[in-house]
């Protein structure tokens, strides 16, 4: 049996109180990072940028993405995957306005978390690093 793993590219956006900004998709419950799946032959800041002007309407300012690291982590909205995400830190320019498939947008502080449902990806590894 292949292994079923989902892999993504997942950015932390922060403004300049240090808040993060989560998103929640249409029919779900849990809260996560702005991100998704590569097209073949993408990069990983081009799908993550061409993902936050799909989902949020804003762009990454060029030159702006930083690495933070790969995680596994079990999938939020998919019972039985596990998610392998690249998570990198971006700058955005622009409105931040939800588009496509997300329902809600979000700003929480890392350090004080709102009684709110995350993805394993937001909370056990990227509201940790935002700390």
């Amino acid at each position: 049996m292949s292994e079923r793993v989902i892999n993504v590219v997942a950015a932390l956006i922060r403004d300049n109180d240090g808040r993060v900004l989560l998103v929640r998709k249409r029919g779900t419950a849990a809260f996560m990072q702005p991100g998704g799946k590569r097209d073949p032959g993408e990069s990983d800041v081009a799908a993550l940028s061409r993902e936050i002007v799909e989902e949020l309407g804003c762009r990454v300012r060029e030159n702006s993405a930083r690495p933070l690291g790969a995680f596994d982590c079990v999938a939020a909205n998919e019972p039985g995957f596990q998610v392998r995400a690249a998570v990198y830190a971006v700058d955005v320019e622009g409105a931040i306005e939800p588009q496509a498939e997300i329902d809600q947008v979000l700003w929480v502080d890392p350090k004080a978390l709102p009684d709110l449902q995350f993805a394993p990806l937001t909370r056990d590894h990227v509201l940790p690093l935002a700390r």
